[in-house]
């Protein structure tokens, strides 16, 4: 008897189910569900996926499937069979290497500006050493701690991939692409959160040593740039002089160390912006789940309303730039498992991170 595609479906579901039947009690099947192709099992966990998902995948793959676990209106787990094998793409790191290298020179060449020095030569430009060596450590120590963290948790990840651009910092930071689905929101938790903390674990001591080592004075007369405040910047400012600066005419004068231990915590206030696939969108989605969706419109509200109210344009790219990327969520293979107490915590103190390193007006051009 030769068997239709459906009869070699059911057959299919058949196996699935006895596969599977120390992990979860499938009680129903729909077929096609919640698109054609896909398979619906609703029933009962009988183990933890925590520690247990990856038996429940390896069964599904031998029949060509990506098992989805999600929470169904009625509360109780069910599993949509993903008619898919992710297959991730060879490693490619010869783009992250030129990338990184022509990083290198756009940080130097800012670093030198920063230094004082006209670029004419490559002497010249190696006097930009100490910004470029600091802020490459902090970004990439940011990316790394993603990096590290996929791959504790067996998700295929590249090489970070810096941006060079002429811009006050040289760059537009740095990001890694994941090449499928993270398993569980604990796992995305840590690939999220392990960025921010390991940039933070080198920006703000480069940051402190920076203010220690710069001079103290009378504001400039004629036009400067002066750098905006986050809540950690003016409380290191704080700590470092006995007082907030500026005040009285008098303020820091940042050399390279302390503007790239500036421009390192900026960049976490970014990273942790509560929505999208950004590292606070990761954060918001675990706390939240699909209600997080419900943050965009208010931090896209007040950005609008912080550009508006500080006289600054900064905002309006990124807020052009998370209408693009900033709508959709990266959800995990296994989007029922909850958090452990130890990860919830972690993720609200990450969002506190967000609130002590956001800068409301970036930098200022005083004529």
């Amino acid at each position: 008897m030769i068997e239709t595609p459906v009869e070699q479906q059911y057959s299919t579901v058949e196996f699935l189910t006895y596969a599977i039947r120390d992990l979860f009690l499938v009680e129903d099947v729909t077929m096609d569900f919640p698109e054609r192709g896909h398979v619906r099992l609703r029933g009962q966990l009988l183990a933890d996926l925590t520690a247990q998902y990856d038996k429940l995948r390896a069964e599904f793959e031998r029949f060509g499937y990506t098992p989805l676990v999600r929470t169904g209106e009625d509360g109780r787990p069910m599993i949509v069979a993903l008619p898919t094998v992710f297959e991730p793409a060879p490693a490619r790191w010869l783009v992250n290497l030129i990338l990184f290298i022509l990083t290198i020179g756009s940080t130097l060449v800012v670093g030198a500006q920063q230094e004082g020095v006209e670029v004419t030569g490559v002497a010249s430009l190696l006097a930009g050493w100490r910004f470029s060596a600091s802020i490459l450590l902090i970004l990439g120590a940011h990316e790394l701690g993603h990096y590290f963290a996929a791959r504790y948790h067996g998700v295929p990840v590249t090489l970070p991939f810096f941006i060079p651009i002429p811009t006050i910092f040289g760059t537009m930071g740095a990001f890694i692409r994941i090449k499928e689905p993270v398993k569980n929101k604990r796992a995305l938790l840590d690939i999220g959160v392990a960025g921010p903390l390991a940039g933070l674990v080198f920006a703000v001591p480069i940051l402190f040593y920076g203010l220690a080592t710069s001079p103290v004075g009378a504001l400039p007369v004629g036009g400067y740039m002066m750098e905006g405040n986050s809540l950690l910047y003016a409380l290191a400012k704080v700590i470092s002089f006995g007082r907030f600066l500026p005040a009285n005419g008098i303020d820091v004068s940042l050399n390279s160390f302390a503007w790239a231990g500036w421009a390192g915590l900026f960049v976490t206030g970014l990273n942790l912006l509560p929505v999208g696939q950004l590292d606070g969108g990761h954060m918001a989605y675990v706390l939240f789940g699909k209600h997080a969706d419900k943050l965009f419109w208010p931090v896209i509200i007040a950005l609008v309303g912080v550009s508006l109210f500080v006289g600054t344009g900064t905002w309006w790219l990124w807020i052009g730039l998370l209408f693009i990327f900033g709508r959709n969520h990266a959800v995990p293979l296994d989007d029922h498992t909850p958090l452990d107490g130890r990860r919830r915590a972690i993720a609200i103190f990450a969002l506190v991170v967000f609130v002590f390193t956001f800068v409301p007006s970036p930098v200022t051009i005083i004529q």
